[in-house]
């Protein structure tokens, strides 16, 4: 099948949906916790996606060609990594409303300003040096409502570490994905990921799976069909439109969280967790974009 040609309202339109979907999947997950632990829904959310992730690379006339890598051990890495990530973020989703938990995920771009100055010796400027710090004082909003009251709400604490290491691993991953995207497939990235996830997840049997009622199992197999179309939604978007372009319609996926929780949980976020949360997309959308708010700004920060 030969590659889609460029075309980027159909790229923003699929960014969009890629973006829903995604929250959607975070729904079911939260909903699905209830009854199941974590890697038992970590193995479901992976199984369930190879259905659309095969389905997928059959209609771009890539399987099985797309099941061969010139690059077994990247995979491996990116995979260790997302695995990880989908741990956390599970747990992080099971502790947490879905809007702050969404919110959480977008501390991987402010996570790199440090990791840059302590590993690489790099000096971000001003702009993105005090988004960064704007970010993780939106963290400590969001931990606030934990010390209100006369016990610690250790849920709120869990779930924002989790959060925290999600960010982490997930900007391990995005590396490993960008080394990868020089050889493979993007089907095959997916494909891989997936049963890597699929047998991390499996390998938490013997500590304990739930019998979960049928109403959660279908929550499971709607988590695995949701993460699948989303990375499906994705790939062919970017395949379509310039990744700058498509960039900020990410942090749309707050907006569905947000209304996921009050119309299916009749839930909104307490005042300082929920100015916690746009502080940290305000530093992530500053910190993707300082470099494109013109030359003399970008002098300023560091990066012209």
């Amino acid at each position: 099948m030969t590659a889609p040609r460029e075309h980027p309202m159909w790229g923003i339109a699929l960014r969009l949906t890629a973006t829903l979907l995604f929250t959607v999947m975070g729904l079911q997950v939260r909903l699905a916790s209830a009854e199941a632990p974590v890697g038992q829904i970590v193995f479901h959310r992976s199984a369930w996606a190879l259905i659309p992730v095969l389905a997928y690379l059959t209609w771009r006339g890539q399987f099985p060609r797309g099941l061969r890598t010139r690059n077994p051990l990247g995979h491996v890495r990116r995979s260790m990594y997302g695995c990880a990530s989908m741990f956390f973020s599970f747990l992080s989703l099971s502790k947490l409303p879905l809007a702050l938990a969404t919110a959480l995920s977008f501390l991987a771009p402010l996570l790199a300003v440090p990791a840059g100055m302590i590993f690489l010796r790099e000096r971000p400027g001003l702009l993105v040096g005090g988004a960064a710090v704007l970010g993780f004082g939106g963290v400590l909003l969001m931990l606030l409502p934990a010390f209100i009251g006369p016990t610690l709400d250790a849920d709120t604490l869990i779930g924002v570490g989790a959060g925290l290491a999600t960010a982490a691993t997930v900007l391990g991953a995005r590396v490993e994905v960008k080394r990868l995207t020089a050889t493979e497939l993007p089907g095959t990235i997916v494909l891989y990921f997936s049963l890597v996830c699929a047998a991390g997840g499996l390998a938490t049997w013997p500590f304990g799976w739930a019998d979960v009622t049928g109403t959660a199992f279908l929550y499971l197999v709607g988590a695995g069909f949701a993460g699948g179309l989303a990375h499906i939604c994705m790939t062919e978007a970017v395949a379509r439109a310039p990744i700058s372009l498509l960039a900020p319609f990410e942090y749309t996926a707050l907006l569905w969280a947000v209304l996921f929780d009050l119309l299916i949980f009749g839930l909104v976020p307490a005042l300082p967790s929920l100015l916690g949360a746009v502080l940290i997309v305000a530093a992530a959308v500053l910190v993707v974009f300082a470099d494109r708010l013109g030359p003399g700004l970008a002098r300023w920060v560091g990066r012209g």
